[in-house]
């Protein structure tokens, strides 16, 4: 969960754990009614496993071992020029390890016309103060945020692992916007498009990419995902 920002003077949070019980009450405890949507895990990548995720999906949250092979592919696209979507809510990371909350702040800032975020609740002013900022001035103005600190640093330390700030897991998030799969990585420059997607298989479309990411790496067993799915009128997925 490293950060692009390697300044000695860095903020740095502890880890969030890859454990849907843990991020579910974060969500739920900052603005995102239990009864809107809440996050499950998926147990593998084929067919039959993805069916069993309750649907509709919104997001999918993917943990994965940085190592040189992901980070020279980092840097190989960083230097490849890409098209910054304004329609993708996107931000960069500037705090190390803060990479689990970035991966929920971009699933909830693609999904908020989806879901109906708690008036005057922390995400639903968050959302709308960096609505028209820049990805860099998001990621700051996280940064300064004191309330957002303190809520990571609460699930942070309610999960299951003992949290420690030295990690080398790093979290993403896809989204569907517009017809177009797109990854959102805050060590990233940008949105990254992985071609036309619906709301209705995005799941199976983002677990394509991740199959493609994990084989890249395939003496790890460092893999999580995590889908958030949208619950039903009478609150059932």
């Amino acid at each position: 969960m490293a950060t692009l920002d390697e300044r000695p003077s860095a903020k740095r949070w502890l880890p969030l754990e890859a454990n849907p019980d843990v991020i579910n009450q974060f969500l739920w405890g900052l603005g995102l009614p239990p009864d809107e949507a809440e996050s499950c895990d998926v147990y593998g990548l084929d067919d039959d496993l993805l069916q069993m995720v309750p649907s509709p999906v919104l997001a999918v949250l993917f943990l994965y071992p940085l190592t040189s092979k992901s980070e020279e592919e980092r840097l190989q696209q960083e230097n490849e020029k890409r098209e910054n979507s304004n329609k993708v809510y996107f931000m960069k990371q500037t705090v190390g390890n803060a990479c689990g909350t970035i991966g929920l702040l971009h699933a909830l800032g693609n999904i908020t016309s989806e879901i109906k975020l708690v008036e005057e609740s922390f995400f639903d002013k968050f959302f709308k103060t960096t609505a028209s900022m820049d990805p860099m001035q998001r990621g700051v103005f996280l940064e300064n945020d004191r309330e957002m600190e303190v809520a990571h640093s609460v699930a942070a330390s309610a999960g299951d692992t003992e949290a420690s700030d030295n990690v080398d897991t790093h979290f993403i998030c896809f989204v569907c916007v517009d017809g177009e799969l797109y990854e959102l990585d805050g060590r990233k420059s940008g949105p990254i498009s992985h071609g036309p997607s619906s709301p209705s298989t995005l799941l199976k479309d983002a677990a394509k990419v991740i199959q493609s990411m994990i084989q890249k790496n395939p003496e790890s067993l460092n893999f999580n995902v995590i889908a958030i799915s949208k619950k039903s009128a009478d609150g059932q997925n």
